[in-house]
């Protein structure tokens, strides 16, 4: 059987993205040749420093060859300025627009015989709710201001988002089933919907009643399905994160959800995403740039290459993927090689090595 070929972009941006990167391509090319994989790599340009050098963040020529030569991509990180920079907006966002990305992918996984198991994943529609941004602001009739900001939350994008989720929660199942090591704390693929219908009728309303409706089709029937009010869901998340898989959000709520649970793992530098639309999918360490240990050699690789997984799983290569989380759970797991962010003092270099040798 003839080898499969996928084109991936590279594209580091700013910071540390520039010295975590490299480690995705080093562990797609580590891969083992039973998988029947091979990688051709693109590298382009996107970032705040892309900006001052050309004028734009994302440059056109970045998204005509994604558009026209790769099946997925890796993102690094970007630097924001810190006073207003007219003309600059971040590319990341950009990106996600222009390659109809509507879904963003956050994993969040503890290391096993940690005291607080966690294993789950938050997928956060990524198109709409107050993200729309059209705001307002007008005079009341005494004169002082009056704020407003358009919720917008569409049956459509709602249908896709929970439909994905479903999706991620069948597919997670199959990595379990492909992997080798210990099986999940999850005993059944199960999707919570999170919204807050009890006060926002007819937007979250509409954000619950159609996640249903998606969840109930006749794939989706091995799922465990369950609501959950989104102040609640905050509360349960941090007291009992062992009782979730994958929540699905609308995007505010999956904003606020994804980073406070990234805090449940003690550290970003663990925490891979994805932006994933219909036929591409971009994989994100959800870490930013980290100026203050750019080129020391420090950074935490291990989000870029578990989103390096991510991206595969959307790919169809689901073997492969728990190939990589399972290489890396072992490094975390036996503790010797650990960054400064894991209280440890190895080298961005060295945890690369480390799991590469894993493979």
């Amino acid at each position: 059987m003839a080898a499969r070929t996928l084109r991936i972009a590279l594209i580091p941006g700013d910071g540390i993205g520039r010295e975590v990167i490299p480690a995705g391509r080093r562990i797609l090319e580590a891969l083992p040749s039973s998988f029947g994989l091979k990688f051709s790599f693109t590298h382009l340009e996107a970032g705040f420093e892309t900006f001052q050098k050309q004028g734009v963040a994302l440059p056109e020529k970045t998204i005509e060859v994604l558009k026209s030569d790769c099946d997925g991509a890796l993102f690094g990180a970007v630097s924001s300025p810190t006073v207003k920079t007219e003309g600059y907006s971040s590319p990341i966002v950009a990106l996600r627009k222009r390659l109809s990305l509507y879904a963003n992918v956050r994993p969040v996984k503890s290391i096993r015989g940690s005291t607080r198991p966690v294993d789950l994943v938050i997928v956060r529609e990524n198109t709409e709710d107050l993200y729309v941004k059209e705001e307002k602001t007008y005079l009341a009739p005494d004169g002082s201001k009056i704020a407003e900001a358009i919720k917008r939350i569409s049956e459509t994008a709602s249908f896709n988002i929970a439909s994905m989720a479903g999706d991620i929660a069948l597919r997670r199942q199959r990595v379990r089933d492909a992997g080798t090591g210990a099986k999940s704390i999850h005993s059944q693929p199960l999707v919570t919907i999170t919204h807050k219908s009890n006060v926002l009728s007819q937007t979250d309303g509409l954000f619950r009643e159609t996640a249903r409706r998606a969840l109930a089709q006749s794939q989706y029937q091995m799922l465990g399905v369950e609501e959950q009010i989104v102040d609640s869901m905050v509360y349960k998340l941090f007291r009992q994160p062992e009782d979730y898989d994958v929540i699905v959000a609308p995007n505010l709520y999956g904003d606020i959800l994804s980073d406070g649970a990234a805090a449940l793992v003690g550290s970003l530098g663990l925490v891979p995403s994805a932006n994933v639309g219909k036929g591409f999918v971009i994989g994100e360490p959800c870490h930013g740039s980290a100026p203050d240990i750019e080129g020391k050699g420090i950074a935490n690789p291990i989000a870029t290459i578990r989103s390096t997984a991510l991206m595969l799983e959307f790919q169809g290569e689901e073997e492969a993927a728990a190939r990589i989380y399972e290489a890396v759970d072992a490094n975390l797991e036996e503790g010797r090689l650990l960054t400064p962010d894991m209280g440890g003092k190895a080298t961005t270099e060295e945890i690369i090595e480390d799991v590469c040798r894993r493979l």
